[in-house]
């Protein structure tokens, strides 16, 4: 049995793969032989002192495998299930884990555990934030940030399926057919143009009701810019770097926009959310609405290089460490 572990904070070199032993299971966990592993931006935050944490610990929140033994206490779940999860503890760069029932759900037969596994943080993110943060209507023109991205592929797919018509950003030209594939009606390339400027054309200088923003300062300004008047700013995530100060007479007050920071802890807390959520998350995938390509597949022992991929904008949509 092996995980990835840090004893200090910094870039990839920090990151170990340890010989480790599991205890039995507790009364409430069960545990788990992973079969794939989510690779998510957030797990760079966590390694690098962003996000801060209680070292030495065992990096990723993500997984899919299957359960070999099961806790005392353990009533809806049994051995040989197959199970998908996401959320803390962390620990999910390992081959093999004890983890709690509560943020543990069952995976249908006919999805493969691999793409389960790129889903319990990206599905259900783009879940409670077009179901819960702001529940987007059908006909309704929404802006998504990095829509090339392995949140922004499944996102664009969702609110497509849910009528809305989405713009999205992106970095670089090769990415805007991605996106284009992937649900966007009009993509935008940020470094070559003025989003916000783009926006308020194809809305006719009305401005979007919401905007979803996974980047962070570099895009801020501009998705102030092109809200509409009540129009609500989802901040999920510091791809570009984290946010300044918000000054709120200068930015929020003049159009009564909006401000959440909201995260899958606040929507997805309890077994009845999370319940719901994924029902309504894998009918989306077994219906076709939502088709998940896995971008690319590394090794447990890969994981460095799986890191500065991500940091360096290499991974173009969904990829998985298989241990």
């Amino acid at each position: 049995m092996k995980a990835v572990e840090i004893n200090k904070t910094g870039g990839a070199e920090v990151l170990e793969i340890k010989d480790i032993s599991l205890s039995k299971p507790g009364p409430e966990e069960v545990t788990i032989e992973q079969k794939a592993i989510g690779l998510n931006y957030i797990d760079t935050y966590h390694r690098s002192g962003l996000y801060p944490l209680k070292l030495p610990i065992s990096l990723g929140l993500e997984g899919a495998g299957i359960i070999t033994d099961i806790g005392e206490n353990v009533k809806n779940f049994k051995v040989g299930d197959k199970i998908s999860y996401a959320g803390i503890p962390l620990g999910s760069y390992s081959t093999h884990r004890n983890y709690p029932t509560k943020n543990l759900v069952k995976v249908p037969e006919n999805i493969d555990l691999e793409v389960a596994a790129t889903l319990m943080t990206k599905g259900l993110t783009t879940y409670y934030l077009l179901h819960r943060t702001y529940p987007v209507k059908s006909g309704e023109i929404i802006l998504f940030h990095a829509a090339a991205g392995g949140v922004g592929q499944i996102f664009g797919q969702w609110a497509k399926s849910l009528g809305c018509t989405v713009i999205g950003t992106v970095g670089s030209d090769e990415k805007i057919n991605m996106a284009k594939k992937n649900g966007y009606d009009h993509v935008i390339n940020y470094n070559k143009e003025d989003f916000a400027k783009k926006v308020l054309e194809i809305t006719n200088g009305k401005g979007v009701p919401v905007v979803y923003d996974g980047v962070g300062k570099d895009t801020l300004n501009g998705s102030i810019e092109c809200l509409a008047i009540r129009g609500v700013m989802v901040s999920f995530g510091n791809a570009s770097g984290p946010l300044s100060d918000i000054n709120v007479p200068k930015m929020i007050q003049p159009k009564g926009l909006f401000f959440t920071r909201p995260s899958m802890q606040q929507y997805l807390s309890t077994r009845d959310e999370l319940d719901e959520a994924s029902k309504i998350m894998f009918k989306k995938i077994e219906t076709g609405k939502i088709k998940i390509e896995i971008f690319k597949k590394y090794k447990l022992s890969d994981i460095k290089q799986a890191h500065i991929d991500l940091e360096g904008r290499k991974i173009l949509g969904p990829a998985v460490i298989i241990p």
